[in-house]
């Protein structure tokens, strides 16, 4: 059911995708002055063509369809699929097409706007594996769909990146403060816009200053790689008697000890790949991991929830889920990691956490001017 954020801004949860795309597919259908779709991966399949051909009947009401897909979640795609949208009068565009020099710049974002009035944000890809209730069939996920002052703040972010997707920039762009980094403050809520270049990720900065005083902190999330910065914050919430649950895909991605009342769940039915983050009274939602390439490379977008409500039935959602886990404790955990286990971890970690974030980082400072 609906949750209100505030005074006209309802807000509802989509778990999995047997409730996500539904929702979407009826917005679309429901569209008559626009649709603008951005996702990372989108896939030739049954979901894709469904989805493709709901598009085309938006064009084919005279709204304006224009979908953006990332060139390296989408590379699978041909380019033919989107003739029929491309016929009707719909603009597709590919995000930073593949090239050598920039390869590693992607954007993870997952969007849905109709009409300026409804949008959808979350975890999700339009591919095959995520249909299904996230149990017995389909990845694990976590959507949202919003009305209210929101929503043209994501048209703007959308029509910003469907500007930037061919990926030319002004001059000397690599020394300035990436304008993709921001934060818009529409009380009681925050809108995280990040991505490359100079500047905090504003996300990761305010999830810190969250976790300072912070007494309950429930994390469900597929990839889970932390700064040490963070690993601390999360230590330090534990150390001060208050308590950390992190609900993961897999207990070899946690590169730090449990300590204290820190517990560790595994999702066990289907692969997890939520991103949902709780702090007291407050909740984080969106398409950001937390790891490198989520917090310093990729863009992304993520929205912060201050509403007992909206916090409320996030809880309920992050208990649901909590059924479906195999707690591990922090016996079973040390045992686990044997040498070799921790030999892999180490590598994994200095791969994904400075090799990945370097190679990126020299990638947007020798972009062309």
């Amino acid at each position: 059911m609906p949750t209100p954020t505030g005074p006209n801004r309802p807000c509802e949860w989509l778990q999995a995708g047997y409730e996500i795309f539904p929702a979407m597919l009826a917005a679309i259908d429901a569209a008559q002055a626009s649709v603008c779709l951005e996702i990372y991966i989108y896939r030739n399949s049954p979901l894709g063509i469904r989805f493709r051909d709901a598009l085309a009947r938006a064009r084919g009401r005279g709204a304006r369809v224009a979908v953006l897909v990332d060139a390296i979640g989408s590379l699978s795609l041909p380019g033919h699929f989107w003739d029929p949208l491309r016929d009707a009068g719909g603009e597709v565009r590919i995000f930073n097409p593949l090239a050598l020099h920039r390869v590693t710049i992607r954007s993870h974002r997952k969007l849905l706007v109709c009409d300026g009035r409804v949008a959808f944000i979350g975890g999700f890809n339009l591919a095959p594996e995520y249909e299904g209730d996230g149990v017995t069939a389909g990845w694990c996920d976590v959507g949202l769909k919003l009305h209210g002052d929101l929503v043209p703040q994501l048209q703007a972010s959308f029509d910003d990146m469907f500007a930037r997707a061919a990926f030319r920039h002004k001059r000397f762009v690599r020394w300035r403060k990436s304008t993709a980094k921001r934060a818009i403050a529409l009380p009681p809520e925050q809108i995280f816009f990040s991505g490359p270049g100079r500047g905090p990720n504003p996300f990761l900065r305010a999830l810190q200053q969250d976790l300072k005083a912070a007494r309950l902190v429930q994390i469900m999330v597929g990839y889970f790689l932390p700064p040490w910065r963070l690993r601390r914050a999360l230590r330090c919430v534990v150390q001060r008697g208050g308590k950390v649950q992190l609900l993961l895909a897999s207990k070899s991605d946690v590169p730090l000890s449990l300590p204290g009342n820190l517990e560790l769940y595994e999702y066990q039915p289907q692969i997890l790949h939520a991103k949902l983050f709780i702090v007291d009274g407050l909740v984080y939602a969106g398409s950001s991991n937390l790891d490198s390439r989520s917090l310093h490379i990729n863009y992304e977008l993520m929205i912060r929830f201050d509403d007992a409500d909206v916090v409320r039935s996030a809880r309920a959602i992050f208990a649901d889920t909590l059924e479906h886990c195999r707690p591990v404790t922090s016996k079973e955990w040390r045992a686990s990691r044997t040498l070799w286990q921790r030999l892999k971890q180490r590598w994994a970690y200095f791969l994904l956490n400075r090799i990945d974030p370097c190679l990126a980082r020299r990638q947007w400072r020798t972009l062309p001017d």
